[in-house]
């Protein structure tokens, strides 16, 4: 019986180590199932709650708390089964019941010292835990800053977009909004640029902590995945409307965005085609489309292309993006957008009204004029 003991207390404690330098160590994106499950178990009330909320903006506030919580409740759950696991040895080792193993060890890890070995060869035993205490939250406390680090850096250009895409952002009310303005639409170039490389850093940063996957923006109508679909959906509309236009930037940002949202998609077991048909279905309706067409058209956007002949086009970009991004959206009960899919608990979509640039007529200059 000691045996078996000591041989589960050794494997308990070598595959919490395991599962702790995958989760904060080593930045390859390693899979935790146990990790996993905490947070997953964590995000179950949060998201009941959330369920039954029909206002998204409180839906928004109570789903905020669940990622932050999981990290903490990750590493309660690490320390808990270290004491099982040192509990295990001191218990094969030392002859001691159960709870009063799990009490010294506790009293290790924790470095509280009330309960001391009264043998010598379960000193080594207790220095290993009380040396696995402090390290342990050493190496959460400076897992945090490369985390928020990178939910800072992801935030801010989900912020700066604001002003172009709308809220939600959205792919028409960029084009839109990139011709209200003289000479805005020189600069979407460099637009697709930044947010190829966006893409790039998301797809490195949230597949090494992907536990920023869930975490929310400061604001509930923004989020970083619908922020990275608008832009999408921009590039695939500018490709389909105007083919004469050069595009090579548009092409790398759509190439990145959908690599990112795949390179989520396996860290998150969701399922994909990595080679879908162009020709293939999509289920953004015809109908939706023309709306977005519609509007374009209100803030005197260019068109080579009808919707008609534009549509193929679109859907032969969208079908490669389109399925990863509504099942993400669908997962982290993303802010319900226009053209970002179905959410838990259906509802009214946040429709985005752009007024347009207006100047002053000259009938209302002279009138002011004459009053003064």
């Amino acid at each position: 019986m000691r045996i078996i003991e000591l041989l589960a207390g050794a494997f308990i404690i070598v595959g919490t180590w395991t599962t702790v330098i995958a989760t904060l160590v080593v930045p390859r994106g390693l899979r935790s199932r146990t990790t996993k499950l905490v947070r997953d178990l964590v995000r179950l009330p949060f998201q009941a709650v959330a369920n039954a909320v029909r206002d998204y903006n409180a839906k928004d506030r109570v789903l905020a708390w669940a990622a932050p919580l999981s990290i903490l409740a990750s590493l309660l759950s690490w320390l808990a089964v270290f004491m099982i696991g040192f509990g295990l040895l001191l218990e094969a080792l030392g002859g001691f019941s159960f709870y009063d193993a799990v009490r010294e060890a506790g009293s290790s890890i924790f470095t509280l010292g009330f309960a001391s070995p009264t043998r010598d060869r379960l000193t080594v035993v207790d220095f290993c835990a009380a040396a696995t205490g402090p390290v342990v939250i050493g190496l959460q406390v400076g897992y945090l800053p490369a985390l928020y680090a990178a939910y800072s850096r992801r935030e801010a250009e989900v912020t700066m977009l604001q002003s172009r895409a709308g809220v939600p952002a959205w792919g028409p009310e960029i084009l839109t909004r990139h011709r209200q303005i003289p000479g805005l639409h020189l600069g979407l170039p460099a637009l697709y640029e930044g947010w190829e490389r966006w893409a790039a850093e998301i797809s490195e940063s949230h597949t090494s902590y992907p536990v920023l996957i869930h975490f929310r923006s400061p604001r509930s109508y923004r989020n970083w995945l619908i922020a990275l679909l608008a832009v999408m959906d921009a590039a695939a509309l500018e490709l389909a409307l105007n083919p004469s236009t050069p595009n090579p930037q548009l092409r790398l940002a759509l190439r990145a965005g959908f690599n990112c949202l795949r390179d989520i998609a396996d860290v998150e077991k969701i399922d994909y085609d990595p080679d879908p048909d162009p020709d293939g279905p999509i289920h953004l309706t015809f109908e939706d489309f023309s709306q977005g067409i519609d509007m374009m058209r209100y803030g005197n956007y260019p068109m080579e292309r009808s919707p008609e002949d534009a549509w193929p086009h679109f859907r032969g970009w969208r079908v490669n993006y389109e399925p990863t991004a509504y099942a993400l959206a669908y997962r982290i009960d993303a802010v319900p957008a226009p053209w970002s899919g179905p959410r838990r608990r259906p509802g009214q979509v946040f429709m985005v009204r752009t007024p347009r640039d207006r100047q002053p007529t000259t009938t209302a200059a002279a009138a002011r004029g004459d009053q003064s």
